[in-house]
């Protein structure tokens, strides 16, 4: 691996290689942090004041703590609790750091990234550790915690991998939307595989004997880390459905670990899940309840569907860009106007509008919206003779809802770009075409709908109008 670690195409070849980039160059402060906690053993009072040290450090950590102490999950006395200190006393020590490490993982990664993978990753991280908690026949808090955080740590490797983003996890997400097999796949982009990864985490972070026990290779030494592997491979499974052979073997696993009927036991994981996906909103995550499955009903099936249109604010922004247009028009402001309704009404996440540049080869930025276009205005470009891999975005005669080919060719900017299903609709003066709008949903994994087709439509028709009555003065 070259050591230039500021060079963000440096490839890695080998377990070693991910675990030091990962541990050194992507996620010091996560390695050192979950080290220094989880380090602390309840032993004295001193330990109690270095935990609640911890978390007062930082600011996001402290509100989180806060919040799942005050969670039914946690606190089931239901007692207000607005200090980190009460937390500890009134909750336990161990209570208190499982939340740590868990506020921690979450917020470290997701503001690093919002890659599909990431958040399947996590729904499921979650998912397997709140099952594990509950299946968990009572003992201590210690024993409770531990299996909450195994689970939750126990595929480490794969949530730091896919919260970089590095050329190999954009080679890795083609292989897998290609349907590769994902070992195949990892071995072939990443010369190695999450468990290798994870197991070198584990090791690299010292994150102490049981989680060491819950990754390691063959039989699992206690019927604690049985619980937690099975755990984790029954939220795995439940992403498909409830029923199945696989899900009947995963049961019959957990039914063992903790003595009970199978039977018994799918009932109690489906009341989980439901727990799970409160603790996820609770952590500041609502958005992969929906990966999750349902306690009633296997949500599933909505995870690809578009948002809804929202109606009132549609009519809303129409009456202002109607208002705009009867008074002087102004283009900036229309196309500001046009960008904030295709974003907030039609729900689409990224929007751009795109107009000639001086040579008239190019369709660059003119006005941007929504989180990630940042790199966009010094990047992305259309070439008016749709060659280059952005070229498939020149525009038909209308509006219409663009679908990806499979081999779209990726550009380094972004990685979604010309990859994922979006809204495109040309702008023209006089016949010609002079611009473009564009809006994607980035990491979102659905397809636009007709009504928000519609909905996009309407806001475009009204640029264009302006258009119009500006070329007739």
């Amino acid at each position: 691996m070259s050591t230039d670690t500021g060079n963000t195409a440096t490839r890695m070849n080998s377990t070693n290689d991910w675990v030091t980039y990962l541990s050194k160059v992507e996620l010091p402060v996560l390695a050192n942090t979950l080290r220094r906690i989880d380090e602390l053993t309840d032993s004295s009072n001193s330990t109690v004041n270095e935990l609640a040290n911890v978390i007062l450090n930082d600011a996001q950590l402290t509100s989180q703590v806060l919040r799942l102490s005050n969670t039914v999950f946690y606190n089931q006395t239901r007692t207000q609790v607005s200090t980190v200190s009460r937390a500890i006393t009134l909750i336990g020590f161990d209570a208190v750091k499982s939340m740590a490490i868990s506020s921690l993982i979450v917020d470290s990664l997701l503001k690093r990234n919002d890659r599909p993978h990431l958040l399947h990753c996590l729904a499921r991280a979650i998912h397997a550790a709140v099952q594990a908690r509950c299946l968990l026949p009572r003992r201590n808090e210690q024993a409770l915690e531990e299996v909450f955080i195994g689970a939750l740590l126990m595929n480490i490797g794969e949530l730091a991998f896919w919260s970089c983003d590095t050329e190999q996890a954009a080679e890795l997400e083609q292989a897998l939307r290609l349907e590769e097999p994902p070992v195949d796949a990892q071995k072939r982009v990443l010369h190695s595989t999450f468990t290798e990864i994870t197991r070198g985490l584990v090791e690299a972070w010292s994150l102490g004997p049981f989680i060491k026990e819950v990754v390691s290779a063959g039989r699992a030494n206690s019927k604690a880390a049985s619980l937690v592997r099975h755990s984790v491979e029954m939220a795995r499974l439940s992403e498909q459905g409830w029923r199945g052979a696989d899900m009947d073997k995963a049961l019959e696993a957990l039914a063992e670990d903790i003595g009970e009927a199978p039977a018994t036991v799918r009932d109690r994981v489906k009341v989980n899940a439901g727990e799970a996906a409160r603790v996820a909103v609770s952590l500041g995550i609502p958005q992969v309840t929906a990966l999750m499955p349902g306690s009633q009903n296997d949500q599933s099936a909505s995870v690809h569907q578009a948002p809804e249109v929202d109606p009132a604010l549609q009519l809303q922004i129409l009456r202002d860009l109607t208002n705009t247009l009867a008074e002087k028009p102004d283009i900036n402001e229309v196309c500001q106007l046009v960008i904030e309704g295709i974003h907030r009404a039609v729900g689409m996440q990224r929007v751009a509008l795109l107009m000639s540049d001086r040579s008239g080869h190019q369709l660059i930025p003119r006005k941007l919206g929504g989180k990630g276009t940042d790199t966009w205005k010094d990047n992305f470009s259309v070439p008016r003779d749709g060659t280059g891999p952005l070229g498939v975005l020149l525009p038909h005669a209308r509006c219409y809802i663009y679908q990806p080919k499979r081999d779209a060719q990726p550009v380094s900017f972004d990685r979604w770009l010309g990859r994922v299903p979006a809204l495109i609709a040309p702008i023209k003066a006089k016949g010609r075409l002079i611009g473009l709008f564009y809006a994607d949903n980035a990491a979102a994994d659905y397809v636009p709908s007709q009504d928000q087709l519609t909905a996009f439509a309407h806001f475009v028709q009204n640029a264009q109008l302006c258009l119009t009555l500006m070329s007739d003065h």
